[in-house]
């Protein structure tokens, strides 16, 4: 045990030292790794950042049936009771908003106060609001029963309210993608930096790994300092690239808070948890050990 752990002190310490010895190299390494690796840190934070906004998406879809202007309200509130029988299983409720209710539901926003004001009268409709069970297959029966409602009497238009969140969820979907693929190309230069890193390593001691071969070392024993040095590279590369990721964020979160202050509410960009943060950097160095192993077994082979 005590002569394992001799080992892997000698070789840390080699490693350590073969790094010292080239700082510019092994700085230029670094940088490009961690700038690498910021990339997906910080569209995994966007990503994780989305998703609450997300989940909070009612999950009941709607339809806004828009009436014809001049309709009258009895005969719209009968509309609404005609809906409820007649599609009674797909229809969780039934609610008729007059176009003077949903006017001063808009004057309430801040927003549209200004705007509304110096209008000549009410330009809003009368309209059907009708929430749909959220059923299975229930985006193609919504759009199944939108289109039949647009041809109803006294109906103008019909709005699926749900619309713009399948396309979210569609959206986060595709980010979801596109973070796998970045990961797979930010892995794919690890390998690559780190393989020639070890290459160069292992052609500058050729000679003293041929020496320690005749004196009896193991491939185990050759091989051990370059896997430190590969895991070194890998862990402090993934240390930088979070400190790059963290300081990327705070101009973003300010222009972030500057725009959603215009929409009254607050919304920021965070980095992953610590947890997956920990994962990510055990993976990297680990993926870098293994660059360096496969590399120092190509190039020492004489």
């Amino acid at each position: 045990m005590r002569r394992t752990l001799r080992h892997h002190r000698y070789a840390l310490r080699v490693a350590l030292g073969r790094l010292a010895q080239h700082p510019f190299s092994t700085l230029a390494n670094v940088l490009v790794i961690s700038l690498t690796l910021a990339l997906p840190i910080i569209a995994a934070s966007i990503l994780v950042s989305v998703q609450p906004v997300a989940r909070d998406i009612p999950v009941s879809p709607e339809a806004t049936l828009l009436i014809r202007p001049g309709t009258d309200m009895s005969a719209t509130r009968e509309l609404a009771r005609r809906l409820e029988q007649e599609h009674g299983e797909h229809i969780a409720s039934v609610r008729v908003v007059p176009r003077d209710e949903a006017l001063e539901t808009m004057k309430q926003n801040p927003a549209w106060t200004d705007a509304l004001s110096v209008l000549p009268d009410n330009p809003l409709p009368d309209a059907i609001v009708v929430t749909l069970r959220d059923l299975p297959e229930m985006a193609q029966e919504a759009a199944r029963l939108a289109t039949l409602w647009r041809q109803l009497d006294n109906v103008d238009a019909v709005q699926l309210d749900r619309d713009w969140v399948r396309r979210l969820e569609a959206l986060l979907h595709a980010a979801r993608v596109g973070l796998g693929l970045l990961a797979v190309g930010v892995a794919l230069v690890v390998l690559a930096t780190v393989f020639n890193t070890v290459r160069m390593q292992a052609l500058t001691q050729r000679e003293e790994i041929g020496v320690a071969r005749l004196v009896g070392a193991t491939e185990s024993f050759v091989r051990r300092p370059f896997l430190y040095l590969g895991g070194l590279t890998g862990l402090v590369s993934s240390i930088l690239a979070i400190g790059l990721a963290r300081a990327a964020l705070a101009p973003l979160n300010e222009a972030l808070a500057r725009l959603s202050s215009t929409y009254g509410t607050e919304f920021t960009l965070h980095l992953p948890d610590a947890l997956s943060l920990l994962l990510a950097t055990i993976f990297v160095a680990i993926l870098a050990a293994l660059s360096a192993r496969l590399s120092v077994t190509r190039n020492t082979q004489f």
